[in-house]
């Protein structure tokens, strides 16, 4: 998910924006905002960066065992085919 940090960021800066007549108004919106985007943002099929470099980690020792694996077939074909 996005970063919660940056959606504050975001509502921060469109908070400092608007007139200090309507700061309450604005504290109203930027509440409404965070939530609004939060909601949005938690229905998006995204994964964490965590989940990512996990997944990513598991690709990398999958691959090598697959080339493992690959090269014991191959000696295993040639012994087989010598025979």
């Amino acid at each position: 998910m996005i970063n919660a940090k940056k959606i504050e960021e975001i509502a921060k800066q469109v908070t400092e924006s608007i007139p200090p007549s309507l700061k309450n108004m604005a504290n109203d919106f930027e509440d409404k905002a965070k939530s609004v985007l939060q909601s949005k943002l938690s229905q998006l099929d995204v994964v964490t960066r965590e989940e990512f470099d996990v997944q990513t980690q598991v690709l990398i020792k999958t691959r090598a065992k697959i080339a493992e694996l690959e090269a014991k077939l191959v000696e295993l074909e040639e012994k087989i085919s010598a025979n």
